[in-house]
């Protein structure tokens, strides 16, 4: 195989092999397989939980099982054109753009993804134009794409914080789900790829929506949870620690019992009285403002 050198060869590349194995093994298997052996292989490097995590790697071996040994390397070329597309223009959504073009669309009652420069302009306006000072105000924000298909949103998002200079791997937090669980994991191979820290969820966004908090989720099915890569890193980590120390503190507050009420204090200097100010009863002690 020749160098690639740019994205739409990949794509070929991609399509060639693709075609290939899908005259032995129906395209749509060969598919599912394909996103869900790359959508394991990430997560398990990265999310230990222990049921979970035997449980995607029994289903990774149980696939690859099925297929021959050049096959497997076949499949591993797929991802690694995926990942070469992405490097080389990630301004795209690329799983999202060869599952419309291989009319795999119709396994899931027929889908239409966003085209990608409808998902840019959106992104935009969502964006606008004080995306960095809304930062610098709050530490990071967070986007949510509650029916994320293949991610196409989250990406554009992604490559407008690089026009407006923002280090969106620190300072935003990603979080999609649909209910179709091959593009969800479509959605999660490519976030991943482009260093986006958050998670995708499979499930119905409006029957099946997650608990807890937008940094630290729970979920009803843990394993429909997939975290990416950069949601461990240590600055995410750090936010996830002081949001459960805010929350632990609140609810510690809310079984603490009344304060007294505040009492008004009066001095007298110099035989004048002084105007009136208020200090709070905490622990026998008082700040005044002299």
């Amino acid at each position: 195989m020749k160098p690639i050198t740019t994205s739409e060869e990949a794509e070929q590349e991609f399509l060639r092999i693709f075609s290939a194995l899908s005259q032995r093994y129906s395209s749509w298997g060969v598919w599912q397989d394909f996103v869900f052996m790359g959508a394991a292989a990430i997560a398990n490097a990265v999310d230990k939980r222990p049921g979970i995590w035997h449980k995607r790697e029994n289903e990774y071996l149980s696939i690859a099982k099925k297929y021959k040994k050049s096959e497997l390397s076949e499949i591993i070329q797929l991802f690694a054109l995926t990942v070469t597309a992405l490097t080389l223009n990630p301004a795209q959504d690329f799983l999202g753009k060869l599952y419309m073009r291989l009319e795999l669309s119709n396994h899931w009652h027929g889908q239409f993804f966003t085209p990608w420069h409808i998902s840019e302009l959106m992104a935009m306006v969502i964006a606008g134009e004080d995306l960095k000072e809304r930062i610098a105000a709050s530490g990071y924000i967070s986007v949510n794409d509650p029916a994320c298909g293949a991610g196409g949103m989250m990406l554009a998002f992604a490559n407008v914080c690089v026009s407006q200079g923002v280090n969106y791997q620190e300072s935003v937090l990603f979080v999609g789900q649909d209910v179709d669980p091959v593009v969800a994991k479509m959605c999660y191979i490519q976030a991943s790829l482009l260093g986006c820290a958050g998670y995708v969820i499979i499930g119905n966004t409006l029957t099946e929506p997650a608990e807890g908090t937008t940094l630290s989720p729970s979920y009803k099915r843990p394993e429909s949870l997939w975290f990416t890569p950069l949601y461990y890193l240590p600055v995410w980590e750090t936010r996830r620690e002081l949001e459960k120390a805010e929350l632990f503190g609140r609810k510690e507050a809310a079984h603490t019992p009344e304060k007294p009420p505040e009492t008004t204090v009066r001095r007298l200097t110099g035989g004048n009285q002084t105007p009136t100010f208020r200090i709070q009863n905490f622990l026998g002690e008082g700040d005044t403002d002299e």
